[in-house]
């Protein structure tokens, strides 16, 4: 067992599934203390049965709620002392063209997405700076590329991005580390519970999941990128070459962008 994280306190939204769920197993793993929220506590009480570690804290949140998160954040600090490392994981996306979806959905993302990260940080933010550690956002592409069909979700990943960029600035000298993490396009249930234009989720992906990065495989690399510290992390080659070349042939990608999910299943743009 790896105790690199031994005698750390980790938080970390919406680990009941996907890769949240992958980062709660890998971390407990390397011995620290972990503290998960979620929806829905019936989820997060699977979870612990699962693993069955007494390391793991759970507590029901929705991190679109600013006084959920303050009492989550404060509760884990009450209970063991303090905050080293806060993963902002929790997040949710939307399949529809701008002109058909209700702003509704698009606030939603932005409230989970963007703000979720935003109340989380500012709560334990003091703490983690007493413990010179690790404020951590899980991205996406979508955060250096804006998506077709997915205009809330890109939104909110720029702006955790920036968000994020910002803190990271402003703590060059304080031994705090912001970092953000793009998985690409990895085995997770964010599509399955993306939502469609009136709020609904969509119930299926439009991906063959099963030829995508592993959730374990992410959670590993994010893990190993927290431990040393790193700016940012893009996984998947597709994530990475596409990050480039949105920076080199945007007007070109533009082009690329429509066609690739113009083919996907049920997808929104004709």
């Amino acid at each position: 067992m790896k105790t690199d994280l031994q005698h750390k306190t980790v938080v970390i939204t919406g680990g009941s599934s996907g890769i949240g769920k992958a980062l709660v197993t890998e971390i407990l793993r390397r011995g620290a203390i972990v503290a998960v929220c979620g929806r829905r506590l019936p989820a997060l009480e699977a979870l612990k049965n699962e693993i069955n570690h007494p390391s793991l804290y759970i507590e029901a949140a929705d991190v679109s709620v600013e006084s959920d998160c303050k009492t989550f954040i404060e509760n884990v600090i009450a209970r063991f002392g303090k905050i080293d490392i806060l993963i902002n994981n929790a997040g949710i996306s939307m399949r529809a063209l701008f002109s058909e979806v209700e702003l509704s959905v698009v606030k939603s993302v932005m409230d989970i997405n963007f703000w979720g990260t935003v109340y989380c940080t500012r709560y334990a933010y003091a703490s983690i700076l007493a413990n010179k550690g690790t404020i951590a956002g899980i991205s996406s592409i979508a955060g250096y590329r804006g998506l077709p069909a997915r205009t809330g979700y890109s939104a909110s990943k720029f702006a955790m991005q920036g968000f994020l960029e910002a803190l990271r600035t402003e703590n060059l000298h304080t031994g705090v580390n912001v970092m953000w993490v793009c998985p690409g396009f990895t085995t997770s249930n964010i599509r399955n519970t993306a939502l469609d234009p009136h709020g609904h989720p969509q119930s299926e992906t439009p991906l063959n999941e099963d030829k995508l990065m592993s959730a374990e495989t992410a959670a590993a690399a994010i893990v190993k990128a927290i431990v040393n510290r790193k700016r940012t992390l893009v996984l998947t080659r597709q994530g990475r070459l596409t990050v480039l070349l949105s920076k080199l042939f945007p007007a070109w990608l533009d082009h690329i962008a429509y066609n690739h999910f113009k083919k996907e299943p049920g997808s929104p743009l004709r």
